[in-house]
């Protein structure tokens, strides 16, 4: 029987406390003291599982994360531009309230907002999709049967899942992507399954 594809989808560490509860997207910030030994936790956790290959974001507190990482798996991790987080547009740096008050909509409907591409000037949900999916497939493909980690981002995550599970995105709201967590999802030939979901190694450091 052949074996299935593993993807530990990992989101990274927690952010400096000035981008906390805003839409940080592509602004490229540094992960907080707390979000260092969120890594740790998470590598001690993957050490438990045989690692073929890590993927990950270029931005630094994806690569920060990944640092913490980077003797786990059998060859040198692989950085992927198509793994930045979602560019929110206007909404880029707006904390959740500011977002409630200038466009009367709730922070908590961005993934709805980016199916119907209605947040000004953000990359919406079709144009997400279009780059993470073919760096989604090309890992599959050229690891198959393998243990994959991917160190990415929330709205990344979901969209990985969205595809994986064949759901649309604004499902992935009722998932929660903490700071580095830890999401498994093995691929089969004829289904994908999630083993599991927003696990979060570090809890007991908080």
């Amino acid at each position: 029987m052949q074996s299935p594809t593993r993807f530990f989808l990992v989101r990274h560490g927690e952010v400096e406390e000035s981008y906390h509860h805003k839409f940080g997207g592509r602004i490229d910030m540094d992960l907080s003291p707390l979000g260092h030994r969120q890594a740790a936790a998470l590598a001690e956790y993957l050490k438990r599982h045989s690692i073929d290959v890590i993927y990950a974001s270029p931005m630094k507190r994806a690569q920060q994360t990944l640092a913490a990482l980077t003797n786990h798996a059998s060859q040198p991790p692989f950085t992927r531009e198509e793994l930045r987080e979602v560019d929110f547009g206007d909404w880029t740096g707006l904390g959740w309230d500011e977002v409630r008050t200038r466009y009367q909509v709730s922070a908590f409907e961005w993934l709805h907002q980016l199916e119907q591409a209605a947040i000004p000037n953000a990359e919406c949900a079709g144009r997400l999709r279009s780059r993470v999916e073919p760096c989604l497939q090309a890992m599959r493909d050229e690891h198959a049967g393998q243990s994959i980690v991917v160190v990415c981002h929330g709205g990344v995550i979901r969209m990985m899942l969205s595809i994986l599970l064949d759901m649309p995105l604004s499902k992935m709201a009722g998932f929660e992507i903490d700071y580095a967590s830890v999401t498994w999802v093995e691929c089969h030939p004829h289904k994908t399954e999630v083993q599991l979901l927003n696990f979060t190694p570090w809890r007991d450091l908080a």
